[in-house]
């Protein structure tokens, strides 16, 4: 009986290791591939296929779909950010994104306020959301930057593909497993490959929302915060003239304001005082 029990935990343990060897081979061939940075082998076309000789060299007019992750940055100078702030919510949601990330800041120190947008734009629209965005103010600054993902997603596909297959054979040999030790070792295994599948499949997920949604960081700012353009020719310098000119008098007359009413009290005080001081002569010389 020990003999038979001894005999059916060897093969059991020669058959799970002979299937975990199977399968790693081929996920390093798998990986392999991946990493080598070349195209897969076009398929063998025959004349059954209709292609001359002519045709050599263009097998299929589609070009292979390609997965790329778009992020940017934008500066928007605008009259009221806050505004435009709120505006720009309306245009992403409008497009079918979302946002990730939103600071405003209230005016202070003689601007209108800032505000900071992260926001996830839908990568089929995002010209389209960007041309919207400029029309808030003055595109002060616009770029952008693509990285092409599309062997990692393949990598992805090819690596949750092997875990699967390793569990589904090892679940088979969990269920014709006779002998307590091969169950546990088993178990064990699933275990650890389920966390591996669970781990590759939240890493495609992020990679596909990334690929779907491009990422834009928007900064709106307003007039004030922006920095002072110089002139580069006499129109330009007339007008920084110009608009110096019409800013010291509307500064002025901003003061002016402010000091009205305190002239108009000082000038009430001055009178009386001169009134009085002129009777109190009259009553003296009388």
């Amino acid at each position: 009986m020990r003999r038979i029990t001894r005999t059916t935990t060897t093969l059991g343990a020669t058959l799970l290791a002979a299937t975990l060897l199977l399968a790693g081979c081929s996920a390093s061939s798998g990986s392999m591939t991946d990493e080598s940075g070349g195209a897969p082998m076009a398929p063998v076309v025959g004349e059954d296929a209709g292609v001359t000789d002519g045709d050599s060299g263009n097998f299929s007019t589609e070009q292979t779909a390609r997965d790329v992750i778009v992020t940017g940055s934008m500066t928007v100078t605008a009259d009221d950010p806050l505004a435009a702030s709120r505006e720009a919510v309306r245009l992403v949601e409008a497009a079918g994104g979302r946002v990730d990330g939103r600071s405003e800041y209230a005016p202070a120190n003689g601007d209108a306020g800032s505000a900071n947008l992260i926001l996830r734009i839908p990568a089929n629209r995002l010209q389209e959301v960007l041309d919207d965005l400029s029309e808030l103010g003055r595109a002060d600054e616009i770029s952008t930057n693509t990285s092409d993902v599309t062997v990692l997603v393949t990598d992805l596909e090819s690596r949750i593909a092997t875990q699967r297959g390793i569990i589904d054979r090892l679940n088979a040999m969990f269920a014709q497993a006779s002998t307590i030790a091969d169950l546990i070792t088993l178990e064990t295994a699933i275990a650890e490959h389920q966390a591996t599948l669970e781990d590759l499949e939240a890493q495609q997920r992020s990679v596909a929302d990334q690929v779907a949604l491009s990422t834009l960081s928007l900064y709106l700012r307003s007039e004030a915060e922006a920095p002072v353009q110089e002139p580069m020719d006499f129109l330009s310098g007339l007008a920084a003239g110009w608009g110096a000119f019409v800013a010291f008098f509307s500064g002025l007359l901003v003061a002016l304001g402010v000091l009205l009413p305190w002239l108009i009290a000082a000038g009430l005080v001055s009178a009386a005082i001169v009134l009085i001081v002129r009777w109190n002569r009259r009553r003296h010389a009388g």
